[in-house]
């Protein structure tokens, strides 16, 4: 029996039911019950603070496992880490207090708004759905076939429904948008899995200014193409001693990681071309990319110290027949908070701050603060930070929320009736004891068929071997 649900909740949802078995407990919490809205690293963080401080938290995911871009982002080699992740945050779901709601979609056009979760009774909303929608460019051209955005093909690898079932028609000479560490994923993606000849990341900016660390960029160092990398550290040199920067730091780097593992002869090639703006995508007469146009820029320093890149006003073409933009992501508008940028609008003058940030959401058309809302994680600064970030976000979004909280008369929600109207959806959700016969299945699955893990592709087939929906016959 879980710590997190009360002892009547039964040992299997019947094999027929369409909705939830709700479990039950005293009809009026004596603590404030609070959402938790997104089931990532940040949300999930979040919650077990604010359960430990007293809160009893209800955390919902629109998918059916926990983890966010620890499940589904994280390259698929990676199982050690991803293991250690999942084990936190079964920790986290097991904490008193914690109740975890999967396949429940929140937002304008989802099972429930909002609104309607305020007039459940809930006394804040902490919102932790990270940054779901996709960033382009916005250049001519990111319609044709053949443009992706990584969000998508990250996704697709890591088997998140309905993302797996995503065709990507990947040609054979690939440019990549970006220069972070989702960059290097991808690129592995496409050289090991995908077999392309060549991969070229494309940066906006210099060498100085790459996202990407050097653990990442070791799981590609064996297709590095050398002779072109050096090529093109030596022209953007110049502009380096120029701004201060040490060119030598991306020599030493890769010369290190060449020492380890030398580039194997007649790979796949990979390379980065630096100081390049995509300005457009090139498509041929049946609607596919042909190529993809960059501007030439030069590095500015602002007086601020910041590195920027200016346009200098030459183009030249880059033959290629896929364009996939690894650039960032924005926040989703439909879950009915107002956005500014890639991000939501927070408070400018915060009421609650936390290492000088602000955790609450604002609305610039009212000029006022949104009283019970507040943002963690990426849903707060979008595409910042892997998991050790989005765990401190969570915690000092927590603790804002709870300082929100002190504010407030004793809460009267009644947890019972809050359970009830889940259990009116009418539609099967996904508590703790259900991941647990969806993690035994996966095991039992992965024994049988000789694999180290096995995830089912589905929600259907999720949900069927968890006992929330009949097996289809026939």
């Amino acid at each position: 029996m879980e710590a997190n649900q009360p002892s009547t909740l039964p040992a299997a949802p019947q094999p027929q039911a369409e909705t939830p078995v709700v479990p039950s407990s005293s009809a009026v919490a004596p603590q404030p019950v609070v959402a938790v809205i997104g089931a990532g690293p940040a949300g999930l963080f979040a919650a077990r603070e604010l359960a430990l401080h007293g809160v009893h938290v209800f955390v919902f995911n629109r998918d059916i496992k926990p983890g966010g871009l620890a499940e589904y982002g994280i390259y698929p080699g990676k199982t050690r880490m991803k293991e250690g992740l999942r084990a936190q945050f079964r920790q986290i779901l097991d904490t008193p207090g914690v109740e975890y709601y999967g396949n429940l979609v929140i937002g304008e056009h989802g099972d429930l708004t909002l609104d309607d979760l305020r007039g459940m009774g809930f006394q804040a909303l902490l919102v932790a759905v990270g940054a779901q929608a996709t960033k382009w460019a916005g250049i001519p051209g990111e319609d044709l076939k053949g443009v992706y955005h990584a969000k998508d093909i990250v996704y697709h690898y890591n088997r998140l429904p309905p993302y797996v079932d995503m065709e990507f028609a990947i040609g054979r000479r690939v440019a990549v948008v970006g220069v972070g560490n989702v960059m290097i994923d991808i690129a592995h993606w496409l050289l090991e899995e995908k077999k392309v000849d060549e991969v070229i990341a494309i940066a906006r900016r210099g060498p100085g200014e790459v996202k990407f660390d050097r653990k990442e960029l070791e799981s590609i160092i064996g297709y590095l193409d050398v002779a072109a990398v050096q090529m093109e550290l030596q022209r953007v040199t110049p502009q380096m001693v120029q701004l201060g920067q040490d060119p030598n730091t991306m020599h030493e780097m890769i010369a290190s990681l060449l020492e380890k593992k030398p580039p194997a002869a007649g790979s796949p090639a990979f390379r980065i071309q630096f100081l390049a703006s995509p300005v457009r995508v090139l498509g041929d007469a049946q609607g596919r990319v042909c190529g993809l146009e960059l501007e030439q820029t030069m590095l500015v320093r602002t007086s601020s110290g910041e590195t920027v890149a200016h346009g200098m006003g030459l183009y030249h073409t880059l033959e290629v027949d896929t364009v996939i933009f690894a650039i960032g992501d924005r926040v989703d508008s439909s879950l009915g908070l107002p956005v500014e940028g890639n991000e939501f609008y927070k408070n400018p003058q915060p009421r609650f701050p936390k290492d000088g940030m602000s955790y609450e959401v604002y609305d610039p058309v009212a000029g006022k603060v949104i009283e019970d809302v507040f943002v963690v994680g990426w849903a707060r600064k979008a595409s910042t930070g892997v998991v050790g970030l989005a765990r401190k976000d969570g915690v000092n979004g927590a603790h804002a929320l709870l300082d929100y909280l002190a504010t407030l008369p004793p809460g009267k929600a009644s947890v019972d009736a809050i359970r009830a109207r889940l259990s009116a959806l009418g539609k099967p959700l996904v508590t703790r004891a259900d991941l647990l016969r969806l993690e035994q299945a996966e095991r039992e699955r992965a024994a049988r068929l000789g694999l180290p893990e096995f995830k089912f592709e589905h929600n259907l087939e999720m949900l069927q071997v968890m006992g929330l929906l009949q097996p289809l016959i026939g």
